[in-house]
């Protein structure tokens, strides 16, 4: 059963639940008031009988059958049976329950065992109501005690109306319960198919992407609104993003790969093909072969190296925390210190930022270790200058071409000044991508005096301090 369906068949149920209880109620609150009414007015004909018999002390019942039937002041609604079906039955019981017929359209009411010990043993004003059934008709019979040994008194009315009314009151309450369980059905099934047409959308995409692992460009604009669903789909619609950015990102680094290893690959093979010759070659010849496969064998696997950081850093979710931009910059001083033998000077506030601590240090480590390749006979202290989330390398090296200051953070680009350099044109990549992942941008540029200036920024909104 789809979830529509489910919707549709909760509304009804609870629909029909409310319906039926409110009817149920007023059918009882109803029923209770018409045969309130009903026992009220055989009360009021028991008491006018009553005292009509006070007038003759002493009088039994049977004395004052003469007398004629008291008003009947029940309900005055039309009877099927016509005008005998609206009168009282009026009837008087002697003490040992023997019956004695008053007036009203039956000559006599059947008397139940609890009628005769009323009359025989109830004291005045002791009452008895109970429904009975005679010829065919319902009967509401009240049967009240006179006391002292005088027997009772019993008067009786034709409720045949009465239920009839009631039943239709039933019928009219069932008929509207039906009637707001459809309603009700329907309006959940229009409502579920708003509520569900959304989730279905976002089960098809769901199930495309589960079935091929391809994610549409058009499949990340999902659905809108601001409920529930509504932020569903736009949780999906960033994860669908997300996937998009991170498929694009590797099949770029795929091919960026495949193209930069190609290169070392391919002077590998031509020297081992050299190879087997080596006999034929000179010892200098040789010796120059050999030099030749070691640095590019270092290069290919300096290459790897950075290959797999680069995927590692697209792939890696640090979480994030408050971090010192101070303090980050000054291990990753330490760290270069320790590699190249170069001084790194620091300049920095005491700035915090909301952000990602390793893939900061990272990118700061990339610019120094960039910075002291580049000046590697340099006499002056690298510089790093840390100041509101803004972070800059400033050296003394040959500095970047303008031609060059657009290309340097892209992957593998390496300027022709730097081919002769280790390196794979990565470094500067990975920093793209943390400046990136923290709201910022990257800059670079020539510095005055001579070098360059290269650095990142943190967006101001992560700033903490």
């Amino acid at each position: 059963m789809s979830l529509r369906s489910r919707f549709a068949l909760a509304f009804a149920a609870v629909g029909a639940s409310v319906a039926v209880t409110v009817g149920a109620l007023s059918y009882l609150a109803a029923s209770d008031r018409v045969f309130a009414e009903v026992d009220r007015a055989l009360r009021s004909t028991t008491v006018a009988l009553t005292r009509g018999m006070e007038k003759g002390q002493d009088q039994a019942p049977a004395d004052v059958a003469a007398q004629g039937p008291a008003p009947f002041s029940g309900l005055d609604l039309p009877a099927p049976g016509g005008e005998a079906a609206r009168q009282p039955v009026l009837q008087a019981l002697a003490r040992d329950g023997e019956p004695i017929h008053l007036s009203g359209p039956l000559d006599e009411l059947p008397v139940s065992d609890a009628a005769r010990a009323l009359a025989a043993s109830g004291e005045a004003g002791q009452s008895d109501t109970t429904e009975i059934d005679v010829g065919g008709h319902g009967y509401r019979l009240l049967t009240t005690a006179l006391g002292e040994s005088r027997g009772a008194l019993q008067v009786g009315v034709q409720v045949d109306q009465t239920r009839q009314v009631l039943a239709g009151m039933a019928r009219q309450i069932a008929a509207v319960s039906l009637a707001v369980m459809l309603v009700a059905a329907a309006v959940g099934r229009l409502l579920a198919g708003r509520i569900t047409g959304r989730l279905a959308r976002l089960a098809e995409v769901a199930e495309e992407v589960s079935t091929d692992g391809r994610v549409a460009h058009d499949a990340t604009a999902l659905v809108g609104g601001r409920d529930e669903v509504g932020r569903l789909s736009a949780s999906f619609s960033r994860m669908l993003a997300r996937m998009v950015a991170a498929r694009e990102a590797q099949e770029r680094l795929v091919h960026d790969a495949a193209h930069e290893l190609r290169t070392p690959l391919t002077s590998l093979l031509a020297n081992a093909t050299v190879l087997h010759r080596v006999t034929e070659l000179s010892p200098d010849s040789r010796d120059r072969l050999l030099h030749d496969v070691q640095d590019e064998t270092r290069e290919l696997g300096h290459l790897v190296d950075e290959l797999v950081e680069l995927a590692l850093a697209g792939a890696r979710e640090e979480a994030e925390e408050p971090v010192d931009l101070a303090e980050v910059t000054r291990r990753a001083a330490q760290r270069v210190h320790r590699r190249t033998g170069r001084l790194v000077h620091v300049d920095a506030d005491d700035c915090v930022v909301r952000g990602r601590p390793q893939g900061l240090e990272r990118a700061v480590g990339n610019l120094l270790e960039n910075a002291a390749k580049f000046d590697a006979d340099g006499d002056e202290p690298v510089l790093v200058r840390v100041r509101q989330g803004s972070i800059s390398v400033l050296d003394r090296g040959p500095g970047i071409a303008d031609a060059d200051v657009r290309r340097v953070f892209d992957r593998f680009y390496r300027a022709d000044g730097a081919r002769p350099l280790p390196g794979s044109g990565l470094g500067l990549a990975i920093v793209h991508d943390v400046a990136e992942a923290h709201g910022g941008t990257v800059s670079a540029g020539a510095r005055p005096g001579g070098g360059a200036t290269v650095g990142f920024t943190v967006s101001r909104s992560r700033l903490l301090r």
